[in-house]
């Protein structure tokens, strides 16, 4: 393990992958007692490459309730000023990139979600009767099928420069996929993976959803945990067009009402110890004109 995770930092930054990539994480392949035995060396280097600022710098933010079409306003913004730097780097070797990447933390209104390769007959009621039940309707340019977001649930939209990291977009959604199996852990819930199903899944239901854009390696849209979810509102569609499957929460599988605060900061440890990222504090998102507040 030592040589191979020497080899990749040596080919440089854009190449690196945490130690626990090459652990399987999330699989039935994992070994615990080898992320024990190695997490002393996990942690000198994590150190080492934060002191030498070698480390790629995030910054996360907590909007709040946010509507939908504002929250994708907001990605398309930062993804666009963040392709736009790539671009102007590219053209002129003498620009150095200032902005990082962002991880913004949302929930939404009553609200469904239509992926560009979704059915929409996948929606299960008319839009007069979304009114009803104070829920509106919203095709996206993300990945996927049909799902809900709303109160109690927690959006996560990483907007990443996957070039400071790996081209890989299966690689990413696995990363995605295992900070929210390891936020399961802490919950003493056993969760994984379904063969050729994209999210996090408790035995056959679905506790997290993933649908992403990605646009010359830049990242945008990403996963919906349930946490204190109405899952009445799941009822209303095929979730994520899968047949035959229930989805689930934190709250459902512990048998009470969780504390999503608890459940950002656990995000937010497992988002940067598998990303390998450092994260900036005191940091302005200029899309938010003052409105958000940092998530410590």
């Amino acid at each position: 393990m030592f040589p191979v995770f020497i080899r990749s930092v040596v080919v440089g930054r854009a190449c690196m992958y945490p130690v626990t990539h090459y652990l399987q994480p999330g699989t039935h392949d994992m070994q615990p007692g080898i992320v024990r035995q190695t997490g002393w060396f996990r942690q000198a280097i994590f150190r080492l490459f934060r002191n030498s600022g070698f480390m790629n710098r995030l910054e996360t933010y907590d909007l709040g309730l946010v509507p939908y079409r504002v929250a994708w306003d907001i990605q398309k913004s930062i993804q666009q000023r963040l392709i736009d730097e790539k671009l102007k780097s590219r053209d002129d070797k003498s620009f150095k990139p200032v902005y990082n990447d962002v991880l913004l933390i949302v929930e939404h209104p009553h609200v469904y979600t239509l992926g560009k390769s979704g059915d929409q007959a996948h929606l299960l009621k008319s839009l007069l009767e979304l009114k009803e039940i104070d829920a509106e309707f919203v095709p996206n340019d993300r990945g996927g099928d049909i799902t809900y977001h709303g109160p109690g649930q927690i959006v996560g939209y990483p907007i990443l420069d996957l070039d400071r990291y790996f081209t890989d977009i299966h690689k990413y959604l696995r990363l995605l996929e295992e900070v929210i199996i390891r936020v399961c852990s802490e919950f003493d819930l056993k969760a994984g993976r379904i063969d050729g199903l994209t999210g996090v899944w408790v035995d056959d239901q679905k506790l997290c959803a993933m649908g992403i854009r990605c646009s010359r390696w830049v990242t945008m849209h990403g996963f919906a945990l349930n946490v204190n979810t109405d899952l009445e509102y799941f009822n209303h569609i095929v979730p994520c067009g899968i047949q035959g499957k229930a989805v689930t929460s934190l709250a459902q599988l512990t048998g009470r009402q969780v504390d999503v605060e608890k459940v950002k900061k656990l995000i937010l440890r497992h988002f940067a110890d598998l990303f390998e990222v450092e994260y900036v504090k005191d940091a302005k998102l200029p899309e938010s004109e003052g409105q958000f507040s940092y998530l410590s």
